[in-house]
């Protein structure tokens, strides 16, 4: 019998999640090497964000059996792509976990703290538990941390990891052939920066894909320029100073609230702004920033040398953090004006309803959004211009300002999108347009048709592709 070519390894790549929409990464990677052994890796494996139907979705059965997984590899730290591991460890999976070192410990934190959230939902309508706590240390203790740039091998297929820019140790995975240097690359993005970042490097360039798995988030627009959001933030806050309101800010814990912290510490640090009380009001956001002071090391250098003058990037006068229940309560009888930043990003639960159902009806208050938000979500009814909304049973009139911030954003826009592609465009053969709604990313993949003239096509859940390394 006439011996196999190394060449004619085959590949499936199956679309799980985030296809034809931004939540819920889920991918997986089967190898059917030559000599007939099977690799099988998963590319995230996250929480669906936006809802009932959300809800529903993620107590699904995973469409794999999860003790057929050899590994799960996380990009980063959202729960949108890392929600839903310890329901993979409970439902049977026995392989490592690996990431970045910031991203295990981001993600310990991320995880217990969703415990306790979907504990909350379950009781509210009388499910069980997704995971629980025990399930979330099972996952932990399977967690193998590595370096960027430290490659590391899977059963048949070699992995790398790269700087994605997106949040601090987000990660572009790099997958080739174990022992065939010379095996066409499969690249997944990842969530990808909106580099320059002020406190992030910027997103690694690759220049060799041949098979490339990206992000659409923001595949149909661009972001407004960082300097006049910089611009935005400073006016809203003296607006809020005179008019004697309350900026609400429903902010991501891990990455926008550091972003957020950073700019206005700049702003009271050089006299551009009122000293005014601002309250950080979620104890997930207060103990990700202490994180993310251990991983200086992974900031870019601007960032860095600003430090050499004012070591705490994310402190200053006027700040304070409300870990407790009474605490957070307590927020509501501190005099006007003030800064509430809470979470969650997408007012989905979490602190910001309580500040929201409060602050909403009066005119002279602003809710600033500076996060994606998904459909479905209370944020895009708010980012759609909802007269009234139901908060917590109750319908809450929206007589305050709603306003918003793109260049706040840590995914890359159309521009930022394109020119990652571009990079790779001499070498690539096939583009999967992935966690994007449809409109973002159809837009996307007709432009890398039209002005690049590559192969992309915008995958949908359940989806599945053959391709040889």
């Amino acid at each position: 019998m006439k011996e196999k070519n190394i060449s004619e390894n085959k590949v499936k790549i199956y679309f799980h999640g985030a296809s034809g929409e931004v939540t819920g990464s889920n991918y997986l990677l089967e190898l059917e090497a030559v000599d007939g052994k099977k690799t099988k890796v998963l590319i995230d494996c996250g929480l669906y964000q936006g809802g009932k139907i959300c809800e529903d979705k993620n107590r699904e059965p995973f469409p794999y059996d999860p003790a057929s997984l050899d590994a799960v590899i996380v990009t980063h730290a959202h729960l949108d792509h890392i929600g839903r591991i310890p329901k993979l460890k409970k439902d049977g999976f026995k392989g490592k976990i690996y990431s970045t070192y910031p991203t295990k410990d981001f993600a310990n934190l991320m995880l217990t703290d969703s415990v306790g959230v979907l504990t909350k939902e379950a009781v509210r309508e009388g499910l069980e538990l997704i995971y629980e706590e025990k399930d979330v240390q099972a996952a932990m203790a399977a967690w193998e941390a590595k370096e960027y740039e430290d490659g590391f091998t899977i059963g048949g297929l070699s992995f790398l990891l790269k700087d994605a820019g997106h949040i601090l140790g987000s990660a572009i995975v790099e997958v080739k052939l174990a022992e065939n240097a010379d095996s066409k690359k499969i690249v997944f993005s990842g969530d990808l920066g909106n580099s320059p970042e002020p406190l992030l490097r910027e997103t690694s360039r690759v220049k060799d894909a041949n098979y490339l798995i990206i992000e659409s988030t923001y595949g149909d627009r661009l972001h407004e320029d960082r300097a006049e959001s910089d611009l935005k933030l400073e006016r809203i806050i003296e607006d809020i100073a005179v008019k004697n309101g309350v900026l609400m800010i429903p902010a991501f814990s891990l990455e926008r609230t550091q972003k957020i912290l950073f700019q206005i510490n700049n702003l009271i640090e050089n006299g551009r702004i009122p000293k005014i009380p601002v309250f950080l009001d979620s104890p997930l956001s207060i103990k990700a920033t202490r994180v993310y002071k251990g991983y200086s090391k992974y900031y870019n250098d601007d960032a860095k040398e600003i430090m050499l003058e004012d070591n705490d990037l994310f402190s200053f006068p006027g700040l304070v953090q409300t870990l407790e229940t009474e605490e957070s309560k307590s927020i509501a009888n501190k005099p006007s004006p003030k800064i509430i930043i809470a979470g969650s990003g997408m007012l989905n639960g979490g602190r910001i309803l309580h500040h929201a159902k409060k602050y909403l009806p009066d005119k002279n208050n602003v809710l600033l959004l500076v996060s994606y938000q998904a459909a479905g979500s209370l944020g895009r009814q708010l980012q759609e211009g909802a007269k009234a909304v139901s908060i917590m049973g109750e319908t809450v009139p929206v007589l305050a300002k709603v306003a918003e911030m793109g260049g706040y954003s840590s995914h890359a826009d159309a521009n930022g999108l394109f020119s990652f592609v571009d990079h790779s465009a001499d070498t690539l053969l096939k583009i999967f347009v992935a966690h994007g709604e449809l409109k973002a990313g159809s837009f996307f993949a007709q432009r890398l048709k039209d002005y690049a003239g590559l192969d992309a096509v915008v995958v949908k859940s359940g989806d599945c592709f053959e391709v040889e390394l």
